[in-house]
């Protein structure tokens, strides 16, 4: 898909923000939500989406909800980084196809990076869901102290 389109309301985070598609989550207000990759590039790899703005791109969000989505990326980082003490933190966004964006709602992605560890390419293996479950236990437990 190219950089400009029209917004797709059924694509995958779309169903999740409806509930249609069950999900890891980990933070959720009125406006963003916060889950786990289930294709992870990395343990830990979390995406933050805004749950108001059927936006595209970065170039189709209002400023003030990725605002939102921005607090809630730097809140969360910090949680991945006490928690499961990565070397570093990778925030990363994609705008169209040819920068790598394969689902076209808006969505930022925390990766942790761990010392020795090769980046996973997204989308290459799935995450077993009792390993999901467990980190997202772990995560949540964390997120409420």
């Amino acid at each position: 898909m190219s950089l400009h389109g029209d917004y797709d309301s059924q694509n995958i985070f779309a169903k999740i923000i409806r509930g249609e598609v069950p999900c890891y989550t980990l933070y959720e207000d009125d406006d963003v939500l916060a889950f786990l990759d289930v294709f992870p590039q990395s343990y830990g790899h979390t995406l933050v989406i805004p749950k108001q703005a059927a936006a595209r791109t970065i170039l189709d969000i209002d400023a003030a909800s990725l605002s939102k989505v921005m607090a809630v990326v730097q809140k969360l980082a910090g949680v991945l980084v006490a928690e499961l003490a990565p070397a570093g933190v990778q925030v990363m966004q994609f705008n169209g196809a040819p920068a790598g964006q394969t689902v076209f709602h808006i969505h930022m992605h925390i990766v942790p990076r761990y010392e020795g560890d090769a980046l996973n390419t997204h989308g290459a293996g799935q995450a077993e869901p009792q390993q999901l479950e467990a980190l997202q236990a772990r995560l949540l437990k964390r997120i409420a102290s």
